[in-house]
């Protein structure tokens, strides 16, 4: 059984969120959250498996909420995934540095929130580049070198596979790409997070756009429209 945290303001939303969310086999609501500060507090006391989380909220914002849910979890952290009204939503980069595994459109058809829900809950990640080359194209800033880790410490196959992640690849494509395996790709890019103190793929996404590995709006032919792709 997956256990969901349900976060939102808006009373009619969380309540249609959780009356989905229950009427689906092998998934349960464990709580309902209005605000940022009840959604610590109740991720801290139910231990859910995946938090559906409001960016904008009255007092404590989504983004602060999953860098608290997420660091008071450690190893046993749930799964962030952010629901968000506007495709635009400066809030949303912010989220995924802060390690959330994903973001939906509150438009979202049921049947792919519930797909998405298993997604993040097996451990993946929900990523559609589309959304996020706009934002990042829109919202990104220079960082400086206090913000942003030096690279210099990579390999350059590490290099190249950041890079890639960066392009939206899943690690199969990579391995196709490179000629390795996925068990190769993956050895890299755990090796280039952990040099970069990274926690997530989401992170490693952010920081290939800062650092200019990738450029806003790069990706490479064929990516797909939505990747959903395990660290």
């Amino acid at each position: 059984m997956t256990s969901i945290l349900v976060v939102d303001d808006q009373v009619l939303i969380r309540a249609g969120l959780a009356a989905l969310i229950r009427a689906v086999p092998g998934l349960d609501v464990v709580g309902e959250a209005a605000t940022g500060e009840d959604a610590v507090a109740l991720a801290a006391r139910t231990r859910p498996d995946v938090v559906l989380m409001d960016i904008r909220m009255p007092g404590m914002n989504g983004v602060t909420a999953t860098e608290r849910i997420l660091a008071a979890g450690g190893e046993h952290a749930p799964r962030v995934l952010i629901l968000t009204t506007f495709d635009l939503d400066e809030y949303v980069y912010d989220a995924l540095r802060a390690g959330a595994s994903g973001f939906l459109l509150k438009d979202t058809p049921p049947e792919r929130l519930i797909a998405a829900v298993h997604t993040v809950a097996s451990g993946d990640m929900l990523f559609a580049p589309s959304v996020t080359r706009r934002l990042i194209e829109a919202y990104i800033r220079p960082a400086g070198p206090r913000d942003v880790p030096a690279l210099d410490g990579l390999t350059a196959r590490e290099s190249e596979v950041l890079t890639l992640v960066g392009q939206a690849l899943s690690n199969a494509e990579i391995a196709e790409r490179l000629s390795v395996s996925e068990a190769t790709v993956k050895t890299h890019l755990n090796r280039a997070m952990t040099k970069l103190g990274l926690s997530s793929r989401a992170q490693a996404v952010a920081l290939a756009y800062e650092t200019g590995l990738v450029t806003p709006g790069e990706r490479p032919p064929g990516c797909p429209p939505e990747v959903a792709a395990r660290p």
